[in-house]
């Protein structure tokens, strides 16, 4: 390969020089051995990746046996070993020869790239209800850069945000499994409920039927799944909640639907406050 900037070898002699460059971007540190068949399938991958990312992360390859000090340092002990060197400190690592699109999950969740501007000036679009400009903007982005699970997880966002829910689940697909983390959990929760949704009474309907009779717990289990679509989360945890307290025979189902609201809203003073007042209902 020909000499490229952003790929060193690196040894003893210049390895402090790599840590210093880990605190102006980001070092992918590529343990390797050439009696090792997995290293060869992975070096040309992150090699590929380096010259595509184009100095927003460097590869420092270090041969285990010609460097076994610094195979020692790092308590490297088989090969391929990857670790990301961020400010002079690990951050993250995975071992063995891995796919592109794994190599690829694993670098965008370290690396700042333009898709990230995007993809947060989108959240902002889609929480004024804008939804069709963040989804134009979504697309041309990933149209820019293919495969990028930050903006496959928020085009999906925006397509359920849009009622699009064959859409987000199709995006979500594509994910690859080291990409699918909490956000990817959060919004699966929501397909969920919007799947729910598609196959009971209109929102309006329940309304009516749990203000004429608030025991009709059917109703105000349904009427919560619409609410949670809709975005009104308080709401729909007000009703899961009377459940919990009115019905035993919706115990469970309520409980468990409120859990998987907990998880859809992440850590906010509004879970912390549900958090408690389930738990007073349940004891």
């Amino acid at each position: 390969m020909a000499s490229s900037p952003h790929i060193q070898d690196v040894t003893m002699d210049n390895f402090t020089a790599v840590l210093e460059t880990s605190r102006r971007v980001p070092v992918l540190v590529d343990f390797w051995a050439a009696w090792c068949g997995p290293c060869r399938m992975l070096l040309p991958i992150v090699s590929r990746l380096a010259e595509e990312y184009a100095g927003q992360f460097v590869l420092a390859k270090v041969n285990i046996d010609e460097q076994p000090e610094l195979a020692t340092r790092f308590g490297v002990r088989s090969v391929p070993t990857v670790k990301l060197v961020k400010n002079g400190e690990v951050v993250d690592e995975f071992l063995g020869a891995q796919p592109e699109s794994t190599v690829r999950a694993f670098l965008d969740r370290h690396i700042e790239r333009e898709s990230d501007r995007i993809a947060a000036e989108a959240e902002a679009l889609l929480a004024a209800g804008q939804v069709a400009e963040a989804s134009q903007r979504l697309e041309a982005a990933l149209a820019a850069e293919p495969g990028s699970s930050r903006l496959l997880v928020a085009l999906a966002d925006a397509a359920l945000h849009a009622g699009d829910s064959a859409r987000a689940r199709v995006l979500l697909e594509q994910l690859p499994v080291a990409a699918r983390d909490d956000t990817v959990a959060r919004i699966e929760a929501r397909l969920e409920f919007a799947d729910r949704a598609a196959d009971i009474p209109p929102l309006e309907a329940l309304l009516a039927r749990v203000q004429a009779n608030a025991d009709d717990s059917e109703a105000r289990h349904q009427l919560a799944t619409h609410q949670l679509v809709a975005g009104q989360n308080e709401a729909a945890l007000d009703n899961l909640l009377e459940l919990l307290k009115r019905d035993r025979n919706y115990r469970d189902a309520a409980r468990a639907d409120m859990l998987k609201v907990f998880q859809l809203l992440g850590d906010q003073e509004l879970v912390s406050r549900y958090r408690g007042l389930m738990f007073n209902a349940l004891h």
